[in-house]
């Protein structure tokens, strides 16, 4: 990696670590994830979570590891509803392989090489009864046995041990009232864990690299009914198990509370990462509401709306504006947010004498350029012109007189500028002139 490209990595990562710090992620880890090669990479991609400050509880699944065991101890693995019906027989299997997995992933956590992501890393691992379970009971005739459901969740001891900075991992297993083991879902657990800590976000793994549409092409983001409609359709096909399980625990999240939920890959090195410290992310989000917005900026802004324009000023393209003035004229200005970060901002100067707007400072992110944003940011302040009963909305500019002329303005000269406006018009920047009316 080129330096360039290192520096450049920090700096476009910065606001996401200081966006993540002191925030709870719980992370849903499926059998399939442990089973993979890039199992080893994703334990050190969660202790870097950890060290960053963020509070992760683990919560692991086991199915591929026990029906493997059953199936060597000669038990046939037995479901109903996509659920496992666990006998005693079956239990004392579950026990041992969740009981290895455990220690296994302890063990990962505890790792403290030299050379290695994990080097300095002192990790605390907790594990203990956080979660009182309950028997499933009986459905339609079948008797799901020692396979069990969330009863209770002890979230002050939770928030006790993440709070002395301990990583919590939770398996499938957990005791009920009457001092039995259940066996339990890992999404379930996740999934109950997470409302009741009020978690930021939930990260689960699949196979592929998040929710895929038709063409095969990664959905970038869902809200909680579109991902239910997903969920149904991609339930009548052959669709990795990690995916749908995925898809019904940050569906029942988000409706509860959680704000996101992200799927990344368990086969691509570095998924988790990708997903969470770069703008677009590389998998599937399930947001409670979207995570980019058109809104009126307030002064807390004025720090991204200055690193936003000041490129653009250092190239003359826009007049500078000092903080002083962007304080003074804040009201005037809407930006478009994502993950709270400014990628896009615009402002209606008023001159009500000349019943007229002025359209300026239009800028968007070099990096979401391609999906019309200066176009909403237009179509926001042109609604809120006409609201205001202006008659002619203008905007000056050296470089973007075509993206105007095909929304509409039209050349005009000097003369049809209002007359505050006309006074202060800068002959040496020789600005194009244009006018929409309304």
């Amino acid at each position: 990696m080129r330096t360039t490209e290192l520096v450049d990595g920090f700096r476009h990562s910065a606001p996401y670590l200081n966006a993540h710090r002191g925030k709870t992620f719980v992370v849903m880890l499926g059998g399939e994830a442990i089973d993979d090669g890039n199992f080893r990479s994703i334990v050190n991609d969660i202790s870097l979570l950890h060290s960053l400050g963020i509070k992760v509880v683990l919560v692991y699944g086991a199915r591929p590891q026990i029906d493997a065991a059953l199936e060597a101890n000669s038990i046939e693995p037995a479901y109903h509803e996509g659920v496992r019906i666990t006998d005693e027989s079956s239990l004392k299997v579950i026990k041992q392989v969740a009981g290895s997995l455990q220690f296994d992933i302890t063990a990962r956590l505890s790792m403290n090489l030299s050379n290695t992501p994990m080097q300095g890393a002192q990790i605390n691992v907790v594990s203990g009864n956080f979660v009182i379970a309950q028997p499933l009971g009986v459905d339609n005739g079948i008797d799901y046995c020692l396979s069990g459901k969330v009863r209770r969740i002890d979230t002050q001891g939770l928030r006790q041990q993440l709070e002395k900075n301990s990583i919590i991992l939770m398996g499938p297993i957990a005791a009920s009232v009457t001092g039995e083991s259940l066996n339990l879902t890992a999404e379930e657990v996740a999934t109950q864990v997470a409302i009741k800590l009020k978690a930021d976000k939930i990260i689960g793994f699949s196979a592929n690299h998040g929710v895929q549409d038709e063409n095969g092409e990664v959905i970038a983001e869902l809200m909680p009914n579109d991902a239910q409609r997903m969920l149904t359709s991609l339930a009548e096909q052959d669709t990795d198990r990690g995916t749908l399980a995925f898809l019904k625990a940050a569906i029942d999240a988000c409706r509860a509370g959680v704000p996101r939920c992200h799927l990344v890959s368990h086969q691509e090195d570095g998924a988790l990462l990708q997903e969470l410290f770069t703008r677009d992310g590389i998998g599937t989000q399930i947001v409670t509401e979207s995570a980019e917005r058109l809104r009126r900026a307030s002064i807390s802004d004025i720090g991204g709306i200055i690193n936003l324009i000041r490129p653009l000023e250092e190239q003359g393209i826009l007049v500078r504006r000092s903080r002083e003035q962007l304080e003074m004229e804040i009201e005037q200005f809407m930006i478009i947010e994502r993950d709270a970060l400014v990628i896009g901002c615009a402002a209606l100067y008023p001159f009500e004498e000349d019943n007229a707007g002025e359209f300026a400072c239009l800028v968007v992110h070099p990096d979401y350029r391609d999906m019309d944003r200066g176009s909403l940011l237009l179509k926001n302040i042109v609604n809120q012109a006409k609201v205001r009963g202006y008659s002619r909305l203008f905007a000056l500019t050296t470089r973007s007189i075509h993206w105007f002329l095909e929304h509409g303005f039209q050349m005009v000269d000097v003369d049809a500028l209002p007359t505050k406006k006309k006074q202060l018009y800068n002959y040496q920047r020789r600005s194009k002139i244009l006018a929409l009316d309304l």
